[in-house]
């Protein structure tokens, strides 16, 4: 899966507009500080859309900077992961500080300038410096960096991009229902009270029964590898939580800035290396499966503080209410539609969606929601509202192909890729068992419940994403392969 750059971002992107641009007299001459009014980029030279209000800035908005570093040398790994982290933590910072000064930052821009964005521009291009010089060490010093230092302030009109849903079909509750029924939308004002202003909102969320059938079913050719193996490895009964990210910020405490449920291996956190996880417990039937399995954790929005309340992760980031437990997991291998699988190598890691995605744009957004009853209608930008007896679903389809090197890259990204539109792998890459996980809830109906995010990324749906780490043993992969490759399906 390639690099996706600032200025290549998709259809997130291709919405996105400049609300309004303050000209300000910064430190050494005039500066702006641009609100956008919605998800991904406003180039200068786009414009707004007619009739519709400029709404206040909501959050801030920065570069992707290891999406455009180039491969990073193995010594200077470890200094530009810990780099990489410390910039998401100054923009949580940064959130903090605008969060709590919004109105003041929209009636004096100057303001956001001077106190948010200027500082954060400060300690992005310290960080930037030190990972430029790190890679610099080893390999030739990387140019041009400094210019994803500066960030600006974006504002949320309640689009997160395109929805599978037709434009002339409503985008709430059917209008034949009456207004007491539950799953109709509260206002902005219970939302937004529950989560402390700090999304999502009303419109994140769509009535499933509103949405067209949409899910595609692929085409699979004479020689597809059509079995199945499927790990059962509970659903976090146990309660295993943390704010780490051992993938994207080894070594990192509170790493991802919100909470991880995890089921598989009981020894993941920010600090476990490959012998760590081969030798730690696992919550799968099969212990032959030692593998790490984590997504961000779904929470009620009803105002319920949870014992992470003060915590990293939890409320100090800005993610509030009851964590709800998953009522079913299902953790599935399956195979390629064009051709046999081979193994995966112990330690691949692979993550799949953008928990960024909000400010990055959708490009390598990957997670569908629906509920049970209508999985055939999959949604990418919206939570859906279920009907009375349904639950919520939530599904990632990992990469299926892998470059037949490495099991990590830089960026986390490049090592795996996601099979083209025919089915075959990209050249280069080969056919592996894919990963899809099933995740259902039970939730009451109505729009109160989101994922855990970064505080800036405003819990949008787009973000959702989920990590895998394999650590089956040799064994164990072969029945996999086997399995998928035969056509069996095998537990």
């Amino acid at each position: 899966m390639g690099r996706t750059s600032r200025k290549k971002r998709s259809t997130l992107a291709n919405r996105a507009i400049i609300a309004s641009a303050a000209l300000i007299l910064g430190g050494g001459g005039l500066a702006a500080v641009n609100v956008y009014a919605s998800a991904g980029e406003g180039p200068p030279g786009s414009s707004h859309r007619s009739g519709q209000p400029v709404r206040q800035a909501s959050t801030i908005d920065c570069p992707e900077v290891v999406d455009e570093i180039p491969e990073v040398p193995d010594p200077a790994r470890a200094e530009v992961d810990r780099e990489l982290a410390a910039m998401d933590t100054q923009i949580t910072d940064a959130y903090r500080e605008f969060a709590d000064s919004r109105d003041r930052m929209a009636r004096d821009p100057q303001l956001a300038q001077n106190a948010v964005l200027g500082p954060l521009k400060a300690r992005r291009t310290a960080s930037i410096d030190r990972i430029a010089t790190a890679i610099g060490r080893s390999a030739e010093r990387p140019q041009g960096l400094g210019s994803l230092a500066p960030c600006s302030l974006r504002a949320d009109d309640g689009t997160d991009g395109p929805t599978d849903r037709p434009t002339d079909e409503p985008t709430g509750p059917p209008t034949d229902r009456p207004t007491d029924d539950p799953t109709a939308p509260p206002t902005d004002e219970s939302t937004d009270g529950a989560s402390g202003g700090n999304g999502p909102e009303d419109s994140d969320f769509v009535d499933i029964r509103s949405v067209r059938p949409n899910a595609d079913r692929p085409v699979r050719l004479r020689g597809a590898s059509r079995g199945t193996f499927t790990t059962e490895c509970g659903r976090n009964r146990n309660g295993k939580f943390n704010p780490d990210n051992v993938i994207a910020a080894p070594g990192v405490a509170n790493g991802a800035h919100h909470m991880h449920d995890y089921v598989g291996n009981q020894a993941t956190d920010a600090f476990s290396g490959d012998e760590d996880l081969a030798a730690g417990d696992t919550t799968c039937r099969n212990q032959g499966d030692r593998s790490t399995y984590y997504w961000p954790v779904l929470r009620l929005r009803n105002g319920t503080a949870e014992n992470d309340a003060e915590a990293d992760g939890g409320g100090r980031d800005q993610n509030v209410g009851e964590i709800r437990t998953p009522s079913q997991v299902t953790l599935r291998f399956v195979g390629s539609p064009t051709g046999k699988v081979t193994a995966m190598p112990r330690f691949l890691r692979i993550i799949t969606g953008d928990a960024k995605a909000f400010t990055n744009g959708d490009a390598n957004a990957n997670a569908s929601w629906s509920c049970t009853g209508f999985e055939d209608r999959q949604l990418k930008d919206k939570y859906p509202i279920c009907p009375e007896d349904s639950q919520v679903v939530r599904s990632f389809a990992f990469q299926s192909c892998w470059d037949g090197q490495n099991t990590d890259s830089a960026n986390h990204r490049t090592h795996v890729a996601f099979a083209r539109d025919d089915g075959r792998c990209p050249r280069g890459f080969r056919a592996i068992p894919q990963l899809v996980q099933r995740i259902v809830y039970d939730v009451p109906p109505g729009p109160g419940f989101a994922v855990d995010s970064f505080p800036e990324q405003l819990h949008k749906p787009v973000t959702d994403h989920g990590d895998f780490i394999n650590v089956f043993d040799a064994g164990l992969m072969r029945k996999v392969v086997s399995c998928v490759n035969e056509g069996r399906r095998c537990r």
